[in-house]
Parts: C-alpha cells; structure tokens; sequence
C-alpha cells in the first residue's frame, strides 16, 4: 500500500500547474466551510491535507507559489464573499465594484499564503509549510492595518479546542491544527495508507474524542479557578445586573433615508422605554443608531434620556470636530448628561477613511461610509469607560472586535466587552455571522463577558467561555434583557498576547533555517 501511495504521489507531480492549482483553489473553498456559518471542520481539515499533499506535488518554487496563491483565491474567495454586500447598498451606483472588490480582496490575501508555500518549497520541507504558514496569518493580522478575519484557527469555535484560544490565542490555535496536519500527513507518507488508516486512523480518533472532552471539560473547568499566575482575582460584575440591547433593524439601504431615519429612530426609542420583567441598569444601542450629529442633537437626547427614565445608555452616533468626522459611542447617564465619548480608533481602509490622508482628500478620495465627503478620523485607541455598579467596560465599535492583539492590550483589564456595530453593511449571511464568531472568540482569548448591540443582528450576551447566553437573530426588531455573565480570571493570552507563538515561531524557523544550512553545507 505504501507503493501505492508513492505511485499516487508520483502521479500527483505529473500534473500540470494549472491543473494543481485549480485543484488547490477547490481545496481552499472546501477549508473555508470550517469557518461561520457553516463550521464543518473535518471539510476544513480535508481541504488542509489536501492542500499539504498539492504541496508536496509541486515540482518548484514557483509552482508552489501558484498553488498557496490559488489555495488561499478559494479560501478567501469563499470566507471574504460577504465583502460584495456594501457594494448592493447603492446597486445602481457600486454594484459594478462588488466583483472586483471580491477578486480583489481575496487575491491581495492570497498573497500571504502564497509567499508561505514558495518559502516552505525553498526549504524544501512540508514541516517548513506549517510554519511558514502560520507566520503569513501572522502576517495579516499585523502588517499594514492588519486583516485578520477568518483566521485558521477559527474553525475550532464551538468544537472544545476553542477554549485553547484562552492560553494561546487564536494563532495558536492555527499553528497547533497546521502541525496537526503535518502530523498526520507525515505519519501516512511513513506507514502508507492501509496501516494509517487501521492504526494512525483509531488513535486519530481516539485523540480527536479526547481532545474535544479536554476542551469542553478539562480546560473549561479548571479555568474556572484560573492557572497561576500569581496575585488573580476573579472578576465579577455586581449582582443582578442587567443590560438592555436595542436591535431596530434598519437596513443599510433605508438607514439614511431622510423619511425612515424618525421611524427607525423612534422603534429604539420603543425599545428603550418597554417595561419587563427584568428591568434594566444600563440601555444599549448599536453603532451609528442615532442618525443625528451629536453636536446637533440636544432634542433626540432628550427624547433617549426621557424613554430611559433614570437609566444610563450607551449608543452610537456620529460627530464633527471641525471638518473631521468620527465614529462614536456616547455614554449618557441616568440625567441625560453625556458622561463619556469614545471615538473609533481602528478605522476600516476604504470603508471610513482613504488611506493617503490629506493628499487622498484633496483628490476627493474618500471612506465608503464617510458622510458629506469627509473620511472619518481615528480616535487615541482603546480605552476602558467606567459603568459605575456595571464596572469598567471596554468598548469596540464594529471592526475593531476583529483584531485579538488590540482588544487585549489595554493597560488596565476591564470587567467586561462592550460591542456595538452596524452589521447592515456585512449583509443577512456569512458576514454578521463570521463577526458574531470573532467576538465569541474575544471573550474566550480573555476571559471576559461580551455584550454586542448590532443594527440588524446577531445582537448577543457571550459569557466568557465565548458562550451565546442570549441573542437576537438576524432581520429582528426587539430588544433583549440579560443579566451580565461573571468575568473569569486574567487570562494568559490576555498577558502575554501573540508574543509566546511568536517566539516559538522564531525559533521553529531558526531551527529549519539551520539544519537546511547544514545538509546543504
């Protein structure tokens, strides 16, 4: 059987290169099913041994090179396929962008994986791909303004291993499934395929079982006490707190409509003025759901602060300072006095602002979402806001819930996550679902609870084992009470952050870059 595997592989490298890149581009769509909202993760790991094996097969750099940049067309090509949907808003105006914008963004990151597979082809060693491809996810989370939506290791949310993200962060998570892989593929290179299946196949299994029960239990469990790590102390918000989300649903297309903003406008405040059963200690709505400038809005303030009766809210809106914009959210308290203003800080290029600054202004050259045609400007970065009896909240508008190295680099931990986005813009499907995914794995990454109002959805409360304690779905109208979930201790990826798999990274590479030295010296 080993010879029939050799004579596979050897048939394999016989291809041409196009051949094995459109298979690789196939095996990057069927990786990308491990991602929201499909989560089949044995599609996702198939599509990885497969991608590994196309690797192998590849008879040269270059070669190698075509079939990562084809690997990583499919995957971002199926992951990033929501990426059309701002471009529908207006179709009559941009809808002749979406196919470019779509072609665009998933070659550009394809890129990544591409130099991964011509460097691991260089080294000459399968071993070498695993790595170097965890440093291109790296890579994409950090260089430039940083993209790291859809992240590999993402496809272990809701199958146990995710409670990992908790000591290793998501590109542990990724460097631990891409060794895995190798793992795997050279245990059938070295037994052949009938004896891995009888025997590597059980214990596959059999680890597989054990490492889910590991991570639904062992991990959940004894995090629950925290590791140690010297003087922790566990979180815990005040007793019978409850948070009130706004969901008013205003799709992206009718959002600015002049003759539907009071409509939408007045369904938060509905919402906001509801009695329950469990009445609320602090009022959440999404991004941007006031659709005045807030330096000309003393009468819808009034009416927030009137709807609430003597509850603080938080909401979205935009202001001006000058001629500049910026992406806010307001915190007005139990007497209709606005208490704190936090201004967005990581922007989305080419949604909110143009990269070129002032040169690309002067062009006309502005954000997709910037009003009056000014792009909107970057606040200090984030920062905790203080709740009082809530405690200390940090929040994330939108886009910035994606970057897991800034949402845990904040000086001081605070007691829990504050989301509020406009999902509008990612469309009903794989968008907002991919998003909601991301949170869950902030809260797990730190430990802490995650509250997340959105515009048309999935508004939810996660606790901190990235659990949906409540949510409301897609294309709903309503509001939800919930009482805030428990912060667990500090974390150590919420210590320590990227830097241990980095190092690690670097010393796997030193190690690889030595021995090559050395057999070909």
């Amino acid at each position: 059987m080993a010879d029939t595997l050799a004579r596979f592989s050897t048939g394999l490298a016989l291809w041409s290169t196009r051949k094995k890149s459109l298979a690789a581009l196939a095996c990057g769509a069927v990786t990308g099913l491990g991602q929201a909202p499909f989560s089949l993760l044995w599609l996702a790991l198939t599509g990885l041994i497969a991608a590994f094996v196309l690797f192998r097969a590849s008879g040269s750099v270059k070669q190698a090179v075509l079939v990562g940049w084809a690997f990583g067309a499919g995957y971002f090509g199926l992951v990033l396929s929501w990426i059309v949907e701002p471009f529908l808003v207006n179709i009559s105006a941009h809808g002749w962008m979406a196919p470019f914008a779509l072609i665009g963004m998933s070659a550009g990151m394809a890129l990544f994986w591409a130099a991964a597979f011509g460097l691991a082809k260089w080294q000459g060693r399968v071993l070498a791909l695993a790595i170097f491809l965890s440093i291109a996810e790296l890579a994409r989370t950090y260089i430039l303004t940083g993209f790291p939506w859809g992240l590999l290791g993402y496809i272990w949310l809701d199958w146990g291993l995710d409670q990992l993200a908790a000591y290793i962060g998501p590109h542990g998570l990724t460097l631990l499934t891409l060794l895995s892989i190798w793992a795997l593929f050279v245990t059938v290179e070295r037994l052949g395929l009938r004896r891995f299946i009888i025997v590597t196949g059980v214990i596959s299994l059999v680890t597989a079982l054990v490492l889910t029960i590991l991570g639904y239990y062992f991990v959940s469990k004894f995090y629950q006490t925290g590791p140690n790590l010297g003087n922790v102390k566990i979180v815990k918000s005040t007793e019978a707190q409850v948070v009130r989300l706004i969901q008013p649903n205003a799709p992206q297309h009718q959002k600015w409509d002049p003759e539907m903003m009071p409509v939408f406008f007045g369904r938060s405040l509905g919402f906001t003025s509801a009695k329950s059963d469990q009445q609320p200690d602090l009022i959440i709505w999404p991004e941007t759901s006031v659709p005045y400038l807030l330096n000309r809005s003393d009468a819808a303030l009034e009416k927030i602060s009137q709807a609430a009766g003597d509850v603080p809210v938080v909401f979205g809106i935009q202001r001006t300072d000058g001629l500049q914009y910026f992406n806010s959210l307001v915190l007005l308290d139990a007497d209709g006095v606005v208490q704190d203003i936090y201004n967005k800080s990581h922007l989305v290029p080419f949604g909110e602002y143009f990269p070129g600054g002032r040169l690309a202004t002067w062009l006309g050259l502005t954000g997709f979402a910037a009003q009056d045609g000014f792009g909107f400007g970057a606040g200090d970065g984030l920062r905790s806001i203080d709740l009082g009896a809530l405690g200390q909240a940090l929040p994330l508008i939108c886009y910035e819930a994606i970057f897991p190295h800034e949402v845990g680099t904040t000086t001081e931990r605070p007691d829990w996550l504050l989301q509020i986005t406009n999902d509008a813009w990612f469309g009903n499907w794989t968008g907002p679902q991919q998003h909601l995914a991301q949170a869950r794995f902030r809260a797990i990454e730190l430990g802490l609870p995650m509250v997340r109002a959105a515009n048309t959805g999935i508004s939810a409360v996660i606790d901190a084992h990235g659990t949906v304690q409540a949510s409301l779905g897609l294309g709903v109208a309503g509001f939800l009470d919930v009482e805030l979930p428990t912060a667990l201790p500090e974390t150590l990826y919420s210590r320590y952050g990227d830097w241990p798999v980095i190092v690690l990274l670097i010393f796997a590479l030193a190690l690889i870059m030595l021995k090559t030295r050395i057999l070909r010296d």
